[in-house]
């Protein structure tokens, strides 16, 4: 089974340091007392980022709180940082609307992929509306702005690109351990030089009239079945 990273509540928060677990970054309500907890991350050099309490509310698995941490994943770092972690890293290759940017960032964090990477330049404006449209998941995952020459040249991971050009559904084919999975934007697609890296290239079914699915469905679509097959691999190797 795949772990949450989060953790709910000052006093399992505290706890967890305490016991020496690795705490990325902690989210606090400013509007709450927390200072026994912020004491606490200034001791050990943990991150403090605050939010409301509307922020908190939206953020917590488990109702209302005033503090919640990300443990599990490094909430920054550059292109030879990601790639030298686990897990699966998500390229959307040439998409240019910040929305849709914005709503695939929110989806891989959801999921818990380790890091994001555009390789489309984007204004310090469209930045902000990247942040706003995926509910500021951008400060618990790493977004990388590189280029697809620097992206290829320093990935080291089987990369799994999504396009009507795939020959298998993403079901057929393996999405577990270290990957680069690519989502192109809905006009263009993958790029040529992208497609010519792929280790295996998956079709979503479309069987309808429209001939491509929003950027997020499609990475949404990719992100489940990822975890789907993650869990059967784990209770195989744990049957009951």
């Amino acid at each position: 089974m795949y772990m949450s990273l989060q953790i709910t509540g000052v006093d399992k928060i505290i706890s967890a340091i305490d016991s020496g677990q690795d705490i990325k970054l902690v989210l606090v309500d400013r509007d709450e007392d927390c200072d026994d907890l912020r004491a606490v991350c200034v001791k050990h050099g943990i991150r403090i980022v605050e939010g409301s309490s509307t922020d908190l509310w939206r953020m917590s698995a488990d109702g209302q709180q005033k503090a919640l941490a990300l443990t599990g994943r490094e909430p920054e770092g550059t292109l030879e940082d990601i790639f030298a972690r686990d897990g699966v890293i998500w390229l959307f290759d040439g998409v240019e609307y910040a929305p849709n940017l914005g709503f695939g960032v929110r989806t891989a964090e959801v999921s818990g992929a380790t890091a994001v990477i555009i390789n489309v330049k984007k204004t310090h404006e469209e930045r902000r509306t990247i942040r706003r449209a995926g509910m500021r998941a951008t400060r618990f995952i790493p977004v990388v702005y590189a280029t697809t020459e620097e992206i290829l040249s320093k990935c080291n991971r089987k990369i799994v690109v999504a396009e009507d050009v795939g020959n298998k559904a993403p079901w057929e084919t393996d999405l577990t351990g270290n990957l680069l999975i690519v989502v192109g934007a809905e006009n263009a697609g993958v790029s040529r030089e992208v497609l010519d890296a792929a280790s295996e290239i998956v079709r979503l079914p479309m069987p309808g009239f429209i001939p491509s699915y929003n950027l997020q469905v499609a990475v949404s679509a990719l992100a489940i079945e990822r975890l789907r097959q993650i869990e059967i691999v784990t209770q195989n190797d744990n049957p009951s």
